[in-house]
C-alpha cells in the first residue's frame, strides 16, 4: 500500500550527521559539508549505497558497513564522473563516423535530398513524422552555413542531407539507419552500406546505435553510469567473445566500453581513448566487487575485444 513521502528537508550538518549515526565514517567534516553543498546528498547516496549492510535475508538496512568512509563513496563518484566523459568522447567519435558514412552512401545513392524522398526507406518507416520534426529542427538552427543556404536558395527548410546530418541529434541519426532499406533481393543494401564500415551485421548496427543513444542521454544529463543496469541494453553478439564467461553481462557499462572499442577501430582513432579508459579501470579493477558492478570479466585487460 503506498504512503504518504513525509521526509523532511535536511541542512548539510544534518545530512552528515545522519549518515555518521549509521555508521559512514567521516574524516575531515568541513570538506564532506563541502562536498555535500555541491554535489547534493540525493546525488551521492548512489555511491554510497553499496557500502550498506545487509541482513540474514540479504536485504540491504540502513546501516553502513563497518569501516565504510564518505571519502571511498567520493572517490567512486569521480571515478563515475571520469567515466562518463570518457564514454561520451567515444561515442562522440562513433557518432561523428556513422554520420559520416550515412551521409557519403545516401548522398552518392541518392543524391543531395536523398533523405527527403520516402521512396528512399523501408515501406514501415514513419518518414513524414521524422522529416518534419528534422525541418523544424532546421528552422530552428542558428548555425551560418543553414542561415546562408536559406538565403541563397529555394526549398528551405529542406536542405541537403550533407548540411542536414550536422544538426540533426543522434537520436534522429539512429532513426535515420533504422528507416534505411536493406533488401538483399530487390538489390538494395543501404544498411549494409554503412554497417559493412563498422565490421558489423545490419541489425546489431542498428541495435548498438539504440542502446548508444540511451547512453549518450545518460552521461549527458550527469547521471550515474557505474553500478548501473542498463534499462535499454544491446542484444548480445552470438560469436563466442560477446557471451559469458568471457563476457559476463551486457546490461552494464563494460560492455558498452567494448562496443565502443570495435567501433572505434574502424574510425582509426581509438587508441587513446582506449588508453585513458584502460587507465581509468585500473584504479578499480583491483577489486571484484567494483568489477561485478561494471560486469568486467576478471582478466578484462585481455578480453579479445578490448586488447
Amino acid at each position: 500500500m503506498p504512503e504518504q513521502y513525509n521526509k523532511p528537508a535536511l541542512s548539510f550538518e544534518d545530512q552528515l550527521q545522519a549518515l555518521e549515526k549509521r555508521g559512514l565514517h567521516v574524516n575531515d567534516r568541513p570538506h564532506a559539508l563541502q562536498q555535500l553543498s555541491c554535489i547534493s546528498y540525493y546525488r551521492l547516496s548512489g555511491y554510497w549505497y553499496p557500502f550498506r549492510q545487509r541482513d540474514g535475508r540479504g536485504n540491504v538496512t540502513s546501516q553502513f558497513e563497518k569501516e565504510a568512509s564518505f571519502d571511498q563513496a567520493l572517490e567512486l563518484y569521480e571515478f563515475d564522473r571520469r567515466l562518463r566523459s570518457l564514454v561520451l568522447d567515444g561515442i562522440e567519435r562513433v557518432e561523428v563516423a556513422v554520420r559520416t558514412q550515412i551521409t557519403y552512401h545516401m548522398a552518392h545513392a541518392y543524391g543531395a535530398f536523398a533523405h527527403s524522398d520516402s521512396k528512399n526507406f523501408h515501406p514501415g518507416f514513419n518518414h513524414a513524422r521524422w522529416l518534419s520534426k528534422l525541418e523544424d529542427e532546421t528552422t530552428r538552427s542558428s548555425d551560418e552555413f543553414i542561415r546562408h543556404y536559406k538565403n541563397k536558395y529555394i526549398g528551405y527548410p529542406t536542405i541537403p542531407v550533407w548540411m542536414l546530418t550536422e544538426i540533426m541529434s543522434f537520436g534522429a541519426l539512429s532513426f535515420f539507419y533504422a528507416g534505411l532499406q536493406n533488401n538483399q533481393k530487390s538489390g538494395v543494401e543501404d544498411k549494409k552500406a554503412v554497417s559493412q564500415h563498422f565490421n558489423l551485421h545490419h541489425k546489431q548496427l542498428g541495435k548498438w546505435l539504440h542502446t548508444l543513444t540511451y547512453v549518450r542521454n545518460i552521461c549527458a544529463h550527469h547521471s550515474r553510469l557505474w553500478n548501473r543496469e542498463l534499462a535499454i541494453r544491446p542484444d548480445q553478439n552470438k560469436k563466442p567473445e560477446w557471451l559469458p564467461p568471457i563476457t559476463p553481462r551486457n546490461d552494464r557499462v563494460f560492455y558498452i566500453l567494448l562496443m565502443l572499442r570495435h567501433l572505434l577501430r574502424a574510425t582509426s582513432n581509438g587508441e587513446s581513448w582506449t588508453i585513458e579508459v584502460t587507465a581509468l579501470l585500473e584504479t578499480i579493477a583491483d577489486s571484484a566487487r567494483w568489477r561485478a558492478a561494471m560486469g568486467m570479466p576478471d582478466n578484462w585487460k585481455e578480453h579479445p575485444i578490448w586488447k
